[in-house]
């Protein structure tokens, strides 16, 4: 990964994401569901906590990263915080599936950052191929909170692992 080239005080890119909405239906894992697009434009005026995974259903993501922020749920809320997204390079239907397995029900909205691409607008994507697993390129592991679109804290993680990144971390920044 190279050095982020966002920082506290800038306003983030414009990007349009893709999902599947949460729906009482969905809780099916036969039903697929319908991938919608998501502006940042509709995160204007709100606060929103974005965390990013390498990887859906890989070790430190299942297990460490995406838990926490889906067990403090209620303690991000009671910070005013509106929206809380994690982020991935997986398409809409693996991070459906992932949402589904981890119960994120309409809580923390799974988006998939296709390609990277809003990633790499903030410096914030790495390069995983090589590595004989097909990875290819991936949002690096960061944490990120908007208000207003203007970014008011950034955690980027140095290695493996989950720190500045966690939710402990966010929510002692908000």
């Amino acid at each position: 990964m190279s050095a982020p080239t966002v920082k506290v005080g800038d306003t983030v890119p414009e990007c349009t994401f893709w999902y599947v909405p949460y729906t009482p239906e969905s809780d099916d894992l036969a039903a697929c569901g319908i991938p919608t697009k998501l502006s940042t434009d509709a995160w204007k005026g709100k606060k929103v906590v974005l965390f990013s995974v390498p990887g859906a259903f890989t070790p430190t993501c299942h297990v460490n990263h995406l838990p926490p922020y889906l067990q403090k749920y209620d303690e991000f809320k009671a910070k005013g915080v509106d929206t809380i997204a994690v982020i991935a390079a997986n398409d809409p239907f693996v991070m459906s599936g992932w949402a589904k397995a981890t119960g994120l029900k309409d809580k923390i909205l799974a988006l998939s950052d296709a390609d990277a691409e809003w990633s790499a607008k903030l410096g914030l994507d790495v390069d995983l191929s090589g590595r004989g697993m097909g990875f290819g390129k991936r949002t690096a592991r960061f944490a990120i909170v908007l208000d207003d679109l203007k970014v008011k804290y950034i955690g980027v993680e140095p290695g493996p692992g989950v720190s500045v990144s966690g939710a402990d971390a966010v929510l002692a920044a908000l």
